[in-house]
């Protein structure tokens, strides 16, 4: 989709395609005009056969949608996939702000060229800012399964999401959507878009889901940014990435959060795995795992806590912990951290924890963090050295766990399940190829752990170019 016309000469921005009745697809997208002005474009396969479709064909009366009286020109962007309304018209929502509010602007349309812009909003959140890649979709309270974009009814909740422009962040919340006048509201406002969870902790941008028909799955992907300086991308030759497409589920356990899990494809990439079982890691203790090469892994993981000496610990009853403004895997405290390093040398020069820190109130009530310190990832300066993190339910029953997805420059870490996710770019100068290693650590001062593990080398992708092209 090249820059070609005055309706978007100035970028071809997000856009969201959707799969009519009869099996063809539509595709609309954000241009910004020759004026700066951001508008709402329509675009076709140029052969619906085409299993790629790798050829696109604009709407010759472009643009299909400007910005409506009362909404800035370049506050207007990023329409959704449409779904179908209880009416049979095909809704969509696009991002905007009203002063400091993000907003979700609702338009109806039968023919995707003529539009209804209704008269409320989908949602809106004030002093969140500008809305960009807005995302909405259902989510089975019952099934284990992803919904098709149209789907409402009993068992259904809605998910809104959008991301940031002020925090660049991308943040969801799960409610209850009326079709008849569509309007969405959250289950719970003190967690409103926004202002309450994240789809990710670390550097994970502008995200979007589509439904997978095929194998009935929601299947989310996210832009993973650099976090290194602008000269050493221009000398690298390339800067960004889109994340591991992950599966995306509502948490039926807490009813509250989103499970997000690597595809199911990732799997077939495991080469040769090898197991820890039972590890016992002491109280202020590093123990080294024999890896060959620590590149480019699949690791999972779980943790036991010794219950007595949770029950006896007298830990940190300040409420205030955060993974971000704590002095990061190096700050000892009686419950935590502990996890493992990744991405590290030798000599531990350079190292990437991936972590749990556990909180224990004056109530006696547990409350577990789930962090990744790249305060030491590496010897390079120019490079972002931040600690991410959140919170993390852990609920009766359950075992402390983690996947890591590790690939030379990425971590993606998933909690819990995936209920708390963190990605994170590190540029080890030390810690690369043959002499990257893993370790296990555990630097609570009350605490002991046990480790139980399975790790996995992961081979390349290899993607080939798609014959007969």
């Amino acid at each position: 989709m090249a820059a070609d016309q005055w309706y978007d000469k100035n970028g071809v921005w997000t856009g969201s395609a959707t799969i009519l009745h009869d099996g063809k697809i539509v595709m609309l997208y954000t241009g910004s005009t020759t004026e700066g002005v951001q508008v709402q474009n329509l675009a076709y396969p140029a052969d619906q056969y085409d299993p790629l479709l790798v050829h696109w064909v604009k709407y010759p009366r472009n643009p299909v949608l400007v910005p409506p009286p009362g909404i800035g020109p370049n506050d207007f962007r990023d329409p959704t996939t449409a779904w179908l309304t209880s009416e049979g018209k095909w809704r969509i929502t696009i991002g905007s702000k009203i002063n400091k509010t993000g907003v979700a602007l609702v338009y109806d349309t039968k023919d995707f060229i003529n539009y209804e812009m209704l008269d409320g909003l989908l949602h809106s959140v004030p002093g969140t800012g500008m809305w960009e890649c807005v995302d909405f979709f259902p989510v089975s309270e019952t099934e284990n399964n992803g919904l098709e974009t149209s789907i409402n009814g009993p068992g259904v909740k809605h998910v809104v999401k959008a991301s940031l422009d002020d925090d660049r962040h991308d943040y969801y919340a799960i409610g209850t959507y009326n079709d008849r006048n569509g309007t969405w509201i959250p289950d719970r406002p003190n967690i409103d878009v926004g202002i309450g969870l994240r789809y990710d902790y670390g550097i994970f941008y502008a995200a979007k889901t589509f439904y997978d028909q095929n194998k009935k799955r929601r299947v989310l992907w996210g832009w993973i940014g650099e976090s290194d300086s602008e000269a050493a991308d221009v000398k690298k030759g390339w800067a960004s990435v889109q994340s591991i497409p992950r599966t995306i589920l509502l948490d039926k356990k807490t009813g509250t959060y989103l499970l997000q899990w690597p595809v199911e494809e990732i799997d077939s990439l495991r080469l040769k795995g090898k197991e820890f079982n039972q590890v016992r890691i002491q109280a202020g203790s590093v123990v080294p795992l024999d890896i060959d090469s620590a590149t480019q892994l699949d690791i999972i993981a779980e943790f036991k806590i010794d219950s007595d000496a949770l029950e006896k610990a007298t830990g940190w009853s300040d409420a205030s912990f955060d993974c971000a403004t704590s002095g990061g895997a190096a700050e000892r405290g009686a419950l935590g951290p502990f996890g493992l390093l990744v991405l590290a040398d030798e000599r531990l020069s350079e190292q990437t924890p991936v972590y749990f820190y556990m909180t224990k109130g004056s109530d006696g009530n547990l409350k577990t963090f789930f962090c990744n310190d790249q305060s030491r990832s590496s010897k390079a300066s120019d490079v972002d050295k931040h600690i991410y993190g959140s919170l993390v339910p852990v609920l009766r029953g359950e075992n402390l766990s983690i996947r890591i997805l590790v690939d030379h420059s990425i971590i993606e870490s998933f909690g819990q399940g995936g209920r708390t996710v963190i990605t994170s770019r590190v540029y080890p100068t030390k810690a690369i190829y043959g002499a990257a290693k893993v370790f296990l650590f555990n630097n609570a001062t009350e605490l002991k752990v046990t480790a139980s593990l399975k790790i996995w080398q992961m081979n390349s992708a290899f993607i080939q170019p798609y014959p007969n092209l």
